[in-house]
């Protein structure tokens, strides 16, 4: 069912006949929006959430896009039966600095654009009256909130959804870092045995209450597998249940095979009636990360074929709806991938919803990111930018702890040794990623060598051979290499690509200039076959993940087609095209499509009578056809590639049609070129 209608039916439930229970309303329309500059009683304008107000000039290359605050504004009513209710405010994302008022008054102050937060409000409003709310947001360049730098447009905003929380006097805490309050922690999981521990926070406002009963039910649908419960006498502030979980012979969570989940309800009873209640996801899984032999789900070695994906995507921005993050999904579901690096940041909750639906393995992290090959640092030594990664690290965990998807916690990407030295802090971060959750891998992305690489349980490198410099095959000599020196260190790969514009075509195979204008897409496609081909055959790499799924926007990029964006993705911006080594990915990662595939498809004018006519296929074999003349049958390489060498093409308009069967069924693919 689609998560919007689950939404929907989730709000009413709480809603109607239950006015005791939680209940949630989205506040993204009726905002009235103007610059911090705008002072005129007339500047303000009608938006709806989520919104940015960098879609236009971040996205056109313009390098000094607007870095400053907004503010938004809009009426809050409070219905007179909530007078003896609790109620909080849930922003899901604001870039970067948040600070909240009700009638002027300040509420609080967020620091950090990727993570939710949430203030109770209270205290601040009366029933049946209306307030003001006022939301300034500042996406303006600080020294002591991450990140610092980085190869990715810092959107200003609210640019996810902002919801009001109503509650009983006594609830599941909203407040502990935005999280859902109940943490759900795989102690140990087998095929005949899973043990699980649910801690529950409680929040009572500090009045006079009843015993409170906390009841737990997992569910296998409409099935109830176990239900517990647990009486806590008269709450005062805040504390917690504590409430463990035995099942027999789980059904696991398996990854894209089957992604299986419970469902874990848990509810606040007084009176014997339902005051609150949350529900959470439960994938019970085990895993590990072998140095020789990679990444194992549930006892069974798993090829983690992975992309890295930006948040961002043409005319909007990162202000995304639910339909953008699903569209991503389904494409790369399509193209056969299994694992995701979501990076360089925390996004938003729909995607990590959607990985854990679909069986795709998580790579989440913070972002605490270096400049890459740029100007400036990623870390400064200061005590208010190391609280403030503690800050977006617990967000991160606490408010993801419950996914299945997740294996991993990402701690940097691409820091440097060099003036403020980040090893002893990146340690510390380490240390406190552990400290939150004991049951998964930490991680990090470096592009040097140094102390920085030998912390986290696992590393990987951010590797280019072929792109910036070097070959493909500098890829495999530093592979094994590394893994010499370090054979007890798991090592993978957190990004590789190359950039590619589908307007760029080219008879001849030429490496480019990275910061140039000419990005053949034929070089990136033949980058993606050679770097594919190394890593596959090493199973000691843990893992890969391409750079990048997508292009993304990178407002100080200059290069490629146009300005402002970084074309490295396997899809355009737009989503609209898939790249060649898109399709490539395709026949060796997906086996659940039959591929048929032309690349050099928009290479549509050709200068060379003489042709190598490249397919990517996963079918035993396929013909091909030139202006209706076969030039025979071929199958596919171990790397599901067939080349048609020395095919000749006659002056003007040729069509080339390939011809294969998956069983009966009978699958073509054709283009059209002129030889000119």
């Amino acid at each position: 069912m689609n998560r919007r209608i689950i939404g929907i039916l989730l709000i009413l439930l709480c809603s109607v006949g239950a006015s005791a229970q939680r209940q949630m309303y989205n506040l993204n329309t009726g905002w009235m929006f103007r610059f911090s500059h705008q002072v005129e009683k007339s500047s303000p304008r009608p938006i709806s959430l989520p919104h940015t107000w960098n879609k236009n000039d971040a996205l056109s290359g313009k390098i000094d896009y607007k870095r400053g605050i907004g503010n938004y504004e809009r009426t809050l009513y409070i219905k007179p039966e909530w007078k003896d209710k609790r109620l909080f405010l849930k922003f899901d994302g604001a870039n970067s600095i948040a600070n909240v008022f009700l009638d002027g008054k300040h509420i609080g102050e967020h620091r950090g654009g990727y993570s939710a937060f949430v203030f109770e409000i209270t205290k601040y409003v009366q029933a049946g009256k209306k307030h003001q709310l006022r939301v300034r947001v500042n996406n303006g360049e600080q020294l002591d909130v991450l990140p610092l730098t980085g190869d990715f447009n810092a959107y200003g905003g609210i640019y996810r959804d902002v919801k009001l929380v109503v509650t009983h006097q006594t609830c599941i805490s909203p407040t502990d870092y935005a999280s859902p309050g109940v943490y759900l922690t795989q102690k140990k999981v087998t095929k005949q045995q899973a043990i699980v521990d649910a801690r529950i926070l409680i929040s009572s406002a500090n009045v006079p209450t009843e015993d409170v009963t906390v009841r737990l039910t997992v569910s296998d649908g409409n099935k109830v597998v176990t239900q517990k419960e647990q009486t806590l006498h008269a709450p005062m502030g805040d504390t917690e249940a504590n409430i463990p979980i035995v099942l027999d012979r789980p059904h696991l969570w398996n990854g894209r095979t089957a992604p299986f989940m419970y469902q874990v309800g848990v509810e606040l009873l007084s009176k014997g009636k339902v005051i609150d209640q949350v529900q959470q996801p439960l994938g019970l899984r085990y895993y590990q990360v072998d140095p020789e032999r990679g990444f194992f789900l549930n006892g069974k070695h798993l090829t983690l074929k992975g992309v890295c994906r930006h948040q961002d995507r043409a005319e909007v921005g990162n202000a995304l709806r639910i339909q953008h993050h699903e569209q991503d999904m389904d494409i790369m579901l399509e193209m056969g991938a299994n694992a995701i690096r979501l990076a360089h940041y925390q996004q938003a909750e729909e995607i990590y919803h959607l990985a854990d639906k679909h069986g795709m393995v998580v790579w989440a992290e913070i972002p605490f990111v270096g400049p890459g090959g740029y100007a400036d640092k990623g870390f400064v030594d200061l005590p208010t930018l190391k609280a403030n990664a503690r800050q977006q690290l617990k967000e991160l965990i606490r408010q993801n702890y419950n996914h299945p998807s997740i294996c991993f916690w990402g701690i940097f990407n691409e820091l440097n040794e060099t003036g403020d030295n980040p090893t002893n802090f990146v340690a510390e971060l380490n240390q406190l990623a552990k400290q939150e959750d004991v049951t998964r891998y930490t991680t990090s992305a470096t592009n040097i060598g140094g102390k920085l690489n030998d912390i986290t349980d696992v590393f990987a490198w951010n590797r280019y051979d072929g792109w910036y410099g070097n070959s493909p095959q500098t890829l495999a000599t530093f592979l094994d290499r590394t893994h010499a020196q370090k054979p007890q260190r798991c090592l993978g790969l957190s990004e590789y690509g190359a950039g590619a514009s589908i307007y760029h075509q080219q008879d001849s195979l030429k490496q480019p200039k990275p910061a140039g204008y000419w990005h053949p897409e034929n070089w990136q496609t033949y980058y993606h076959i050679a770097n594919w081909k190394i890593i596959h055959s090493r199973p000691f790499v843990w893992g890969s993940f391409v750079w990048n799924m997508f292009d993304f926007g990178a407002a100080h990029r200059n290069e490629g087609d146009r300005p402002g964006i970084n074309d490295k993705g396997l899809v355009t911006f737009d989503r609209s095209t898939r790249k060649d080594a898109y399709y490539f990915y395709q026949a060796n990662w997906n086996e659940q499509k039959h591929v048929l595939y032309l690349a050099g498809r928009r290479n549509n004018i050709r200068r060379q009578a003489i042709q190598q006519i490249q397919v990517f296929s996963n079918l035993p074999k396929a013909e091909l056809r030139v202006n209706g003349q076969s030039h025979g049958t071929l199958s596919p390489d171990e790397y599901h590639t067939i080349l048609w060498e020395n095919v000749r093409l006659h002056t003007g308009n040729n069509v080339i049609t390939v011809i294969g069967k998956a069983g009966n069924k009978t699958i073509t693919d054709q283009m059209q070129v002129v030889l000119e």
